[in-house]
């Protein structure tokens, strides 16, 4: 009686599988012989290289009685900045304004002897101007000297790097192989398992990319403190994900 109920049971999920519209069965299923097995797998690729540039990102924020004298002084100190790090060897191609924000400043809320506020309207005391510049290091040698004479200039806020590749083509190629090499030879192992071999490869897509950096914060109280500001680019991974199906045969 068990038997007979798996076999019903089976009948019933091949009749459900023919019921399926043509075009619905291909997009979920790929087309394989009768009797062939599917078999999908992930695998990574990588492979580390030496970065040979970075991105950072520079700032001043300034503060002011009114909303003209908060943006007038942060755009003197901004294009002290800007000058800087023309100076320092930064084309101009390589600076982009990325933020640029006005906001007012409001006075706390006056707080009762028992703890509680005043409820009364806001009060505006002043006004906050930020601009900030996203930075293109090319010549990463340099980068310490960069950063020194931004922060010189009047930058109060610095924030990264971000290590990258100016040519990363090589090194992806490179996690590519990797990562197929890795995946046939997942195959070639589950095959032998199941007593099969593989037939072919069914279908390739591929994700990944670089590998996530570490990241520094720094303020202009901290860069003062440094007779030069250290930079270590280190190693970056670059790698590369893939997932393969593949045709099983007897």
């Amino acid at each position: 009686m068990k038997r007979l109920g798996l076999l019903a049971a089976t009948a019933f999920s091949l009749t459900m599988l023919t019921a399926l519209p043509a075009a619905a069965q291909e997009s979920t299923i790929p087309p394989i012989q009768a009797g062939h097995t599917l078999l999908t797998l992930t695998a990574q690729g990588s492979t580390n290289r030496t970065p040979d540039m970075a991105t950072y990102s520079a700032g001043v924020t300034t503060q002011g009685a009114s909303a003209s004298e908060a943006m007038s002084a942060n755009s003197a100190q901004m294009n002290k900045v800007i000058a800087a790090l023309k100076r320092a060897g930064i084309a101009d191609r390589d600076i982009q304004t990325s933020n640029l924000n006005l906001n007012p400043v409001y006075a706390q809320p006056k707080r009762l002897p028992d703890g509680s506020t005043v409820d009364e309207p806001q009060r505006i005391i002043g006004y906050q101007a930020t601009n900030t510049v996203n930075v293109r290091q090319r010549k990463l040698a340099d980068m310490g000297k960069a950063i020194d004479a931004l922060v010189s200039a009047g930058a109060n806020q610095v924030n990264g790097p971000n290590f990258a590749l100016s040519q990363p083509e090589a090194a992806q190629d490179e996690a590519r192989l990797d990562a197929m090499k890795a995946v046939r030879a997942r195959a070639d192992l589950y095959a032998n398992a199941a007593g099969l071999k593989v037939a072919r490869i069914v279908s390739i897509s591929e994700g990944g990319g670089y590998a996530p950096r570490p990241v520094f914060e720094s303020s202009k109280r901290a860069m003062d403190s440094m007779a030069a500001t250290p930079v270590a680019a280190g190693e970056m991974e670059v790698s590369v994900n893939v997932t393969v199906q593949f045709e099983l045969m007897p």
